[in-house]
Order: structure tokens, then sequence, then C-alpha cells
């Protein structure tokens, strides 16, 4: 599944979008959905802003730090987008205990052998579309959600059509 990344990153970043520094966001300065403090780590040094990051930038560092601990290369086509993209969004292992949860399995947050044979066993649609709901009501139960909530919920319904039709065209 390594090969979807690039799709699948593409997909993400239209979502995160560009620069931004709202004051009632916890994540402060961020762009292209990278927040300064997560690039600074990545790094491994201070930087004074975040408005010149590029896709080439930050590709690695998707790869490194959600792709790969979401566990993504093992997903089938779609799910692993809407995973990934909750993982950019909220952690990887938040990401992953939602899924689990889709799927009626311990929300551990390791894609182990029982996770997979309930994947492999299940229509992709059907998944999706439950992780989908898990992700709308995990939004609805953060305390930003006045603020950020319709944009997330949006995020959801696109990102739940997108999954689709790439679980359907695989």
């Amino acid at each position: 599944m390594q090969g979807n990344f690039k799709e699948c990153l593409d997909l993400v970043l239209k979502s995160e979008g560009g620069w931004v520094n709202h004051k009632d966001d916890p994540g402060g300065e961020t762009n292209l959905g990278v927040t300064k403090r997560v690039w600074e780590e990545y790094v491994g040094h201070p930087v004074e802003s975040l408005k010149k990051l590029t896709k080439e930038d930050v590709a690695p560092l998707y790869e490194l730090k959600y792709w790969r601990p979401c566990y993504c290369e093992v997903l089938p086509r779609g799910l692993d987008f809407a995973v990934f993209s909750m993982g950019v969004n909220a952690g990887p292992g938040r990401s992953i205990k939602l899924l689990q949860q889709a799927i009626g399995c311990v929300p551990d947050g390791v894609i182990g052998p029982r996770t997979r044979e309930l994947i492999s066993s299940s229509n992709s649609a059907d998944i999706i579309a439950k992780f989908s709901e898990a992700r709308r009501h995990y939004y609805e139960s953060l305390k930003t959600f006045p603020v950020f909530g319709k944009g997330w919920l949006a995020r959801v319904d696109r990102e739940e059509l997108e999954a689709l039709s790439m679980a359907k065209n695989s």
C-alpha cells in the first residue's frame, strides 16, 4: 500500500490547507497541517516561521510520523486515507483506536493480527462509514467544537466520499 502515500498526502494537504495561526487553535502556528512544535521537533531546532514550508518539506515528516504509525501500508485503499487523515488531525494512536472501535475490536492503538483479521473480513466501505461516524463523534466531544466543528464535520464528509471512491476504484 506504500504506493498510495502520495495520493493520500495530496488529499490530506488539501484538507489541511496553508498557513494559519488562529487564536483559539491549541496547535498554534500551523502550515500544511504541521504545527510549529511538531516541525521544530522534527528538524531539531527552533524555526522563526512555518510560512515557507512546502509539500516537499513536509512529505517525509508525514510519512514518518503519521503514515507509518497509522499502519497505512497494511490498510485497504481508501481506509488508509481516512485513517491517515485522522492521524494527522488527532494523532496516530487516537486514529487507530477509533478504527478499532468502529470494527468492534479492543482499542489498544496497535493494528495487530486481530485488528487486521477484522479489517480483512469486513467490507471496506462499511468500515470507512463506521470510522467516519466515529470521527464525527470524536470532534463533537471536543471543547473547541463550537469554533472549529463545522469545518471538521465538512472535512469528514468530504474525506469519507474520497475514501469511498478510492475503495471502490481499487
